[in-house]
């Protein structure tokens, strides 16, 4: 019998091949979505989103910014066309961060998604789904698999019995933090209200305003920065408009009628884009500490034409009680950050004014134009700011600087208390705070002071409990412990061998 010739399959390293890096390790996939006619997708994306060092995300699944964004969002249904074990993830997690409602969810398998089936199922959920009563919008997610594979969301139809059909990729191998695919569900929002007001009359929000000239924001804000931003304006003859990303559709019509654009968060690449195309001019980085507020109010100023009088009223309000807020907070110490909010850089400043010293700041985000005047801010004042930062780069800060305080993401927070070092997570307990004027002076540093404060617990700590569960006495072995040999013989096996001669013995 002849033996069948064998089949040579040249297997390449998918994470080297090529001069660039690939997120989520395979270069495969990114070609598949070529073939498949998501070149221009991919394109504009590497374009918006340039990617980092590594070639996968390193924090959580990028589409969860997008998700949360259109759950955040009154009368619109979210539907995820992905890999279930994705899709669990991110339901999981959008219903931990506080989602009230159900996320839908199209299931898929070889053959479906093969014949283009699954596009047909998306197409008939998005159909039973679509009730004017209860909705204005449905939002349809593409993750990995099925954005590889070239399902055609685009081909949706835009409206279905009155609701709005918004289709959108979030793959990650496209989209390297969450933070960025908000930027991509946000500017497709405003992309389709603008054909909307282009085509004739819409309706206007419910929201009260005064009638004043609007200054629209950009950014996942507290819901107390919009309040601190109010005051500063009001002297201006001026007042908040809509909030990018809105929690109602028809604040997406408000978006567009504001003077100026204000880029609080600069990661917003597509949704400055859609504000530029009808001549909004963007005012890059935020309110946030002394000297933040006072160029951000000169600046906002300067484009809108106002009087220095006017501006100079302002600055006489707001900036004496920040200045002084500044130095009731004051401290003594240095400070590690970084992060995947995209807010990095504006915590920084005011850890800076609030007299600690900044040794370094990382943020996942990319080097944009709207970061631009806080990263020249921070460099000035002997910040080593990092765009795109790794997991690996943060560790390394905080190994070479030794911080007395750590503020970072959660592995970097591990690393930091294992040194005996206070740290804080950057997501739940800095990033779910006011930042602007006044308020998120007070609010952020009496978290920071009352980590740093920790300093001393913790040194005690890790003294108390030195060599417990490091090094030899890792794990759960017993009895454990250098002197006797005894865990590293189990590690060899030595012990185990005997245990196996001994039991052959006993058979014969």
């Amino acid at each position: 019998m002849t033996q069948p010739s064998e089949q040579i399959i040249d297997i390449k390293n998918l994470s080297t091949a090529g001069k660039e890096k690939v997120p989520c390790g395979s270069k495969d996939l990114i070609e598949r979505a070529r073939a498949q006619n998501k070149s221009e997708i991919i394109d504009q994306y590497k374009k918006d989103y340039p990617i980092g060092p590594h070639d996968q995300p390193q924090s959580m699944c990028p589409a969860f910014g997008s998700l949360r964004v259109g759950l955040r969002m009154n009368r619109v249904a979210t539907i995820l066309s992905g890999s279930a074990c994705c899709v669990y993830g991110l339901t999981f997690t959008s219903h931990f961060y506080g989602a009230r409602r159900s996320v839908g969810y199209v299931p898929f398998n070889s053959e479906t998604l093969v014949t283009g089936k699954l596009f047909e199922d998306i197409k008939e959920s998005v159909e039973k789904t679509a009730d004017p009563d209860k909705l204005d919008a449905i939002v349809v997610i593409n993750l990995c698999v099925p954005t590889a594979s070239g399902v055609p969301l685009q081909l949706l139809p835009k409206v279905i019995n009155g609701v709005r059909i918004i289709g959108i990729d979030v793959p990650g191998f496209g989209v390297p933090t969450h933070a960025e695919a908000k930027d991509i569900l946000a500017s497709a929002m405003l992309k389709f209200s603008k054909t909307e007001i282009t085509s004739g009359p819409v309706k206007k929000s419910l929201q009260k305003r005064k009638g004043l000239p609007l200054v629209t924001l950009v950014g996942e804000i507290f819901p107390l920065d919009p309040m601190s931003i109010s005051s500063m304006l009001e002297p201006l003859d001026l007042e908040v408009g809509a909030i990018v990303p809105t929690r109602q559709w028809r604040e997406l019509y408000t978006a567009f009628e504001g003077s100026l654009v204000a880029g609080l968060h600069p990661f917003y690449t597509s949704t400055f884009r859609e504000f530029e195309s009808v001549g909004k001019p963007i005012l890059s980085s935020a309110p946030v500490g002394y000297e933040g507020t006072a160029s951000w109010l000169e600046k906002l100023g300067n484009s809108l034409n106002l009087s220095e009088e006017k501006v100079g009223k302002s600055k006489e309000l707001v900036l004496p009680l920040i200045k002084e807020s500044l130095k009731e907070q004051k401290l003594n110490g240095s400070v590690t950050l970084s992060g995947y909010e995209g807010s990095e850089l504006l915590v920084a400043r005011l850890l800076i004014e609030s007299g600690l010293t900044v040794k370094y700041v990382g943020t996942a985000c990319p080097r944009t134009k709207q970061s631009k005047v806080d990263e020249e801010w921070l460099k000035q004042h002997g910040v080593s700011v990092e765009f795109r930062a790794s997991l690996e780069s943060d560790l390394q800060a905080i190994d070479e600087h030794e911080p007395d305080l750590a503020i970072g993401t959660t592995p970097v927070v591990q690393h930091a208390k294992e040194k005996a070092i206070p740290s804080l997570y950057f997501t739940n307990l800095i990033s779910a705070r006011p930042l602007m004027g006044n308020l998120g002076i007070g609010s952020v540093m009496e978290v920071v002071k009352g980590a740093m404060n920790n300093g001393e617990r913790f040194k005690k700590m890790k003294k108390f409990f030195s060599g417990v569960g490091t090094g030899q006495s890792s794990g759960v072995w017993h009895p454990y412990g250098e002197k006797s040999g005894k865990f590293k013989d189990m590690i060899s096996g030595k012990k185990l061998q005997e245990s196996n001669k001994k039991k052959e013995q006993v058979k014969c």
